[in-house]
């Protein structure tokens, strides 16, 4: 069987769906002829923002695990060690002095991420299972970005070796880099980062069109070695838990939920949709920013609101399955058409008609649009939410009109063997 070398610094007992791509794709890899070998970060070391124990479940023991020290550049400025944060503050915005100071340490003195502290004691194990196993096939996947540096020093060292970079989401262009006040110097380091990695990768991996657009422009003649190659959902997850409908019409959301998610004219349309005397369930599942549900709260204090902490991963499948409608929102930011959030594919397999904020003419809108499963809306646009939700409350058998198995687990896995064979 062929041997393929997996680093990711997000792994269980890691929760969160950035764990789920690489965990998913091991758990079926074994199947076409790949052993995967994983290389990650000792949870005694790592700077989780959640974990999910559960997730554990879904490997043979039989996969070859190493887990390496690291260091916790997070506890050099961040007071509350037990408040890691996600996506680096992304999802918790201070403004208070205190809290920019730290965006800004963070920002300018760990570049391209503080999760760069694992490294060194990645690369060197790297090294020795290379050598051990005659490995020739690598994959790194980000974020955090940090990790695609170990994949650049590896090129270096063992030029031979096939390096493919998966990136889930944009490096120099996320939604909240200006939040760590990069300075220009700063900038141009990360950005120099970011360029080698795309030069020196043998293929790239991208989640969707636009970002597969964007990581283009930065590189003269590398579109044709980037693939895009989307997450989705594990049909084994769905096996065991049956769709309900719920006797009071039910809107979950569930993920996190930061500032930079807008949600007023989803409110809006809430409202309106409550004052024609039609019953309403608002159900949040998973972490809301503070100032989100202050603004949820008091925006909607005739309704029936419901937030539940960050649950497991089996659990969250269940409430998606128990509800009238999903509630998948975009931050909005320059890039958010090349968002696409991991929960869109799980909300198709769902079944459960979805509502989108977002572009209309972004990727997450265009997978909608091709399933069937749901409808973008802008971020203002209270008054065909408010529609939409009044025809889904009248017809709450509305489903989508295409199949949804190019997104299983299994399907895409044979495009990750089909680029391992082919590099």
């Amino acid at each position: 069987m062929n041997k393929v070398l997996i680093l990711t610094y997000y792994w269980p007992p890691s929760g969160g769906a950035g764990v789920q791509r690489w965990l998913k794709f091991a758990k079926y890899l074994p199947e076409f002829g790949w052993e995967p070998i994983i290389i990650t970060v000792d949870p005694a070391y790592a700077a989780y923002p959640v974990t999910d124990d559960s997730l554990a479940a879904e490997l043979s023991s039989s996969i070859q695990i190493y887990k390496t020290p690291a260091v916790d550049y997070f506890s050099i400025y961040k007071k509350d060690k037990t408040k890691i944060p996600t996506a680096g503050f992304a999802n918790s915005i201070d403004n208070s002095l205190s809290g920019k100071i730290q965006r800004f340490i963070r920002g300018n003195f760990f570049i391209p991420d503080p999760r760069r502290g694992w490294n060194e004691f990645a690369f060197k194990k790297a090294c020795e299972i290379i050598e051990a196993d005659g490995i020739s096939h690598v994959i790194t996947t980000s974020p955090p970005h940090s990790t695609q540096l170990i994949g650049l020093k590896i090129k270096k060292k063992y030029p031979g070796i096939k390096w493919v970079a998966d990136l889930r989401d944009p490096w120099t262009d996320i939604y909240y880099y200006d939040q760590f006040y990069p300075t220009f110097i700063s900038k141009r380091i990360d950005l120099e980062f970011e360029k080698n990695v795309l030069r020196k990768a043998d293929r790239i991996i991208t989640i969707g069109s636009a970002l597969k657009k964007i990581f283009s422009s930065k590189v003269p003649g590398i579109t044709r070695k980037i693939d895009v190659i989307s997450n989705g959902y594990d049909e084994e997850d769905f096996i065991n838990v049956k769709p309900s409908k719920p006797d009071i019409f039910t809107i979950s959301y569930t993920g996190t939920l930061s500032d930079a998610y807008p949600i007023n004219g989803f409110l809006d349309a809430v409202k309106n949709f409550n004052l024609i005397d039609k019953p309403l369930i608002l159900r949040f599942i998973g972490t809301v920013s503070l100032k989100q549900k202050e603004l949820i709260l008091s925006e909607t204090k005739d309704l029936n609101i419901e937030f539940i902490s960050y649950v497991d991963h089996t659990t969250a499948v269940k409430y998606m399955l128990e509800t009238s409608a999903l509630l998948l929102i975009i931050p909005d930011h320059q890039s958010s058409r090349s968002i696409i959030t991991g929960k869109i594919f799980e909300y198709i397999a769902s079944d459960k008609p979805v509502i989108c904020l977002g572009p209309v003419d972004g990727d997450a809108a265009e997978i909608l649009n091709e399933t069937g499963h749901g409808i973008t809306f802008d971020y203002n646009d209270s008054k065909g939410i408010s529609e939409y939700l009044t025809a889904l409350n009248s017809d709450n058998s509305i489903k989508g009109k295409s199949s949804s198995k190019d997104y299983s687990r299994t399907e895409l896995t044979k495009k990750v063997v089909s680029i391992l064979e082919g590099t």
